[in-house]
């Protein structure tokens, strides 16, 4: 599936399961459940998915885990906060060039409305 059209399901997706559930639950729930919606929308979906630390020519897993990987090339980061801060923006950018990903989102749950807790990110690979 091409990345956009994937970006867009995603974000339909999030906004159907927190219109579905609300604000307030874990993170990890609003994982399994907006993972659920998208395999029900034909999206590969791989959930905490392990994310190595390159140097030089060492590999080392250091227990860095991406929320969602949406097929093999969108990085999904679910947080349930009371507003983003510049560390959760800072997280999903390494992960975007850690794992040499071009797009990503930072999805807060915890909102009155899903709109204002999206935060796409491009990585200029």
């Amino acid at each position: 599936m091409e990345r956009e059209l994937v970006g867009r399901e995603l974000l339909d997706a999030a906004i159907k399961v927190h219109s579905a559930l609300g604000p307030g639950l874990l993170e990890s729930a609003y994982e399994a459940c907006l993972a659920h919606e998208l395999q029900g929308r034909n999206v590969a979906v791989k959930r905490q998915v392990v994310q190595p630390i390159r140097y030089r020519d060492l590999e080392i897993d250091a227990g860095y885990r991406l929320d969602l990987l949406l097929d093999e090339q969108v990085v999904v980061e679910i947080k349930s906060v009371a507003a983003f801060n510049p560390v959760h923006e800072a997280q999903l950018l390494s992960y975007l060039r850690l794992g040499n990903y071009r797009l990503g989102y930072l999805l807060n749950f915890n909102v009155r409305r899903m709109r204002d807790g999206i935060k796409r990110m491009v990585n200029s690979v």
